[in-house]
């Protein structure tokens, strides 16, 4: 069984010797792709991602705890397909933020228009 290395003990020669060795022995495909991102930017050695149903949003919740909170709040029994419309949704804020703003900023938006013109969404 192999010890577990902590990289942040390494010096910045022996963390440079290990990925350079790693980089070596690495096919011709994969030292393509890091070749694409640039040896330099390359992290050998970076964490992986948490898993999708650890990650949490600004406010500390989870994808499925927000979807569960939300379902709640509205009071109403939805429909299986509604639910996992609010579940989908929830996993991308979570992963990515950014990218769920214009819809977010849309739905603001529209709720004002729409009080705006008298009609209840």
């Amino acid at each position: 069984m192999t010890d577990t290395i902590n990289y942040e003990e390494l010096s910045a020669e022996e963390i440079e010797e290990r990925k350079q060795y790693m980089y070596g022995k690495m096919s011709k495909r994969r030292r393509k792709f890091v070749d694409r991102m640039g040896y330099e930017n390359w992290d050998p050695f970076a964490a992986p991602f948490d898993p999708i149903d650890i990650r949490q949003d600004r406010t500390g919740f989870t994808s499925d705890q927000l979807s569960h909170m939300f379902v709640r709040a509205s009071g109403q029994n939805k429909n299986q397909e509604y639910i996992d419309a609010v579940n989908e949704f929830n996993v991308m804020l979570v992963m990515n933020f950014e990218k769920v703003r214009p819809v977010f900023e849309y739905c603001l938006w529209y709720a004002e228009h729409l009080k705006k013109h008298g009609v209840k969404p």
